[in-house]
């Protein structure tokens, strides 16, 4: 509840007559009313432009979204995150670019790039004797695009090396790597194999030493007979014998 003032005093109010008389006075002059009222008139705002409120701007976003997941994507892509792991591979963030912009160029390329490199390592495989992994790698590219046109090349070339009457030797890594006895001796039978047969031999090692070395077991295994073949780099140890038929094919 507001409390009510007390009265105004009445000897307070006798002395404020007289200085209301000189007020008043003082107010019926222009002139000073004009000083009064320029030194109590607020001072004036120039409005230098319209002011404008800004909103989100959908369209930027998407633009900076469908940019991230495109360097997402393509990260992924150069680090063979293809379809794997499930929240971060290639192939889920490129889809998600394409729910945004169906005609997206650079997406549509990236999952082009997939089929290519899947088709790449199944022909890998399929040289190296290992027809299940190829298998499962052409899959895997049918189910990014099972029209593209490679996977029929991939196919073929799969079925011809499953027929090709070439040996498959898969080395033990761990004995490679510590150079055992028993690995020398399975070295040294390969290349009595391939002396027998005059094949050419593929050694596939994760680097170039290790390649050598198992080459150097080999020749040194039938000395005065010339190995002859190809190193090819990859994650895994084996050897391949093909035969001479499959050679004068050119294959």
């Amino acid at each position: 509840m507001k409390q009510r003032r007390p009265p105004f005093p009445i000897a307070r109010l006798s002395v404020l007559i007289p200085l209301i008389g000189l007020i008043g006075c003082a107010s019926t002059d222009p002139a000073s009313n004009e000083e009064s009222a320029a030194d109590t008139a607020a001072p004036a705002v120039r409005v230098l432009s319209e002011a404008r409120v800004y909103t989100g701007d959908k369209s930027a976003e998407q633009a900076r979204l469908v940019a991230d997941l495109l360097f997402e994507g393509l990260q992924a892509l150069d680090a063979d995150r293809l379809l794997t792991p499930i929240d971060d591979n290639a192939h889920a963030r490129f889809q998600r670019v394409l729910a945004y912009e169906p005609d997206n160029a650079l997406a549509l390329e990236g999952l082009e790039s997939i089929v290519l490199r899947y088709v790449e390592l199944a022909e890998d495989a399929s040289r190296q004797g290992l027809f299940e992994q190829a298998e499962t790698l052409l899959d895997r590219a049918r189910f990014v695009d099972e029209s593209h046109t490679a996977i029929v090349r991939a196919e073929a070339m799969l079925a011809a090396e499953k027929q090709s009457g070439d040996l498959f030797f898969d080395l033990d890594a761990p004995q490679v790597r510590s150079r055992s006895d028993s690995v020398q001796e399975k070295l040294a039978d390969i290349a009595r194999q391939a002396r027998e047969h005059e094949a050419f031999f593929l050694i596939t090692a994760p680097n170039d030493e290790q390649a050598r070395w198992i080459f150097s077991v080999m020749r040194d295994a039938v000395d005065g007979y010339r190995l002859r073949g190809n190193i090819e780099l990859a994650s895994r140890y084996s050897i391949r014998l093909r035969m001479p038929e499959q050679e004068s094919r050119g294959d």
